[in-house]
């Protein structure tokens, strides 16, 4: 899965990681964190707050959750979650500061790399920067049990890269025309660009359950007319006033509203996403998260 490399990139990669092995003196880690990105072609679906209430719910259940801000120039978790960072990803990416350093302690403890905002050059990271950033998370992979990674919206370089760059792909899609029209946009560059196979859909903001159901069968009908690859469908986010009213208090839905109709939503997927894991060890592991950045 993902971008295919010529035999001098992987040999210069394999090179350039047994030399930071040298000089970090560390063994690849037995352990293996799951990389996610949660994705959309169309901004305003509510991809942050599932991101957000994702992670609490997984943490409830006993896992050790990272969710990373990667809309790097306009991040907004931070407020979603009632933070106040120092300091952010652009710190990181300006070599000031490591990611351990600016990492932040959420509600039940996830934790949490916060982006910048108001910063335009963060739209679009040079290969410097990509190896950085990477290098960076690459180091605290092995502390975590899962990682999220919340991308900006659309079809930018930053978005598939960090697609690309994770093991499962989720898009987050919602009944309007439009969302569903990007969230093909989106699926079709990195399907014909990339080469990614396999896609995961999180319906938000429905009326019912059917309502879910047939946003994921339109979705499912232009894909397979047109991509010829399945999709797997993880379930709806149902509507529900409470995910405005805690977003204005600044605090996660499951927190405020425990057992409202979406915090159920919310739990259920983090329970499917659980038990759809097979492999004990995925085939991406941080390295292959560097080796991606730093071979495009």
């Amino acid at each position: 899965m993902g971008r295919l490399h010529t035999p001098n990139n992987v040999i210069l990669f394999s090179n350039a990681v047994k030399h930071r092995r040298q000089a970090l003196g560390s063994k690849p880690p037995d352990h293996c964190a799951r990389i996610m990105a949660f994705t959309s072609g169309k901004g305003g679906v509510g991809k942050t707050s599932i991101v957000a209430n994702l992670g609490l719910a997984l943490r409830r259940m006993g896992k050790k959750v990272l969710i990373m801000d990667a809309d790097l120039g306009l991040g907004n978790l931070d407020l979603l979650l009632g933070l106040v960072p120092k300091y952010n990803l652009s710190h990181v990416i300006q070599g000031m500061k490591s990611v351990s350093e600016i990492m932040l302690e959420g509600p039940e403890s996830i934790q949490v790399l916060p982006a910048a905002s108001g910063i335009q050059e963060l739209a679009q990271l040079t290969r410097e920067q990509r190896f950085r950033i990477i290098s960076e998370i690459d180091q605290v992979l092995d502390t975590v049990d899962i990682l999220l990674i919340d991308t900006a919206a659309g079809i930018s370089s930053n978005v598939t890269d960090f697609n690309v760059a994770s093991q499962e792909i989720f898009v987050v899609v919602n009944p309007e025309p439009s969302s569903i029209t990007d969230a093909y946009a989106l699926m079709k560059v990195l399907c014909v660009k990339y080469g990614e196979k396999k896609f995961r859909i999180i319906v938000n903001n429905t009326r019912s359950m059917n309502e879910g159901k047939e946003v994921f069968r339109q979705l499912q009908l232009v894909v397979d007319r047109f991509l010829h690859i399945p999709l797997e469908y993880m379930g709806f986010i149902i509507r529900d006033d409470g995910v405005v009213q805690s977003s204005r208090s600044r605090k996660l839905l499951l927190e405020v509203y425990p057992d409202s109709r979406a915090s159920r939503c919310v739990t259920s997927l983090a329970h499917k996403i659980l038990l759809s894991w097979v492999d004990p060890c995925p085939k991406r592991t941080g390295e292959s998260l560097w080796k991606h950045f730093c071979t495009t």
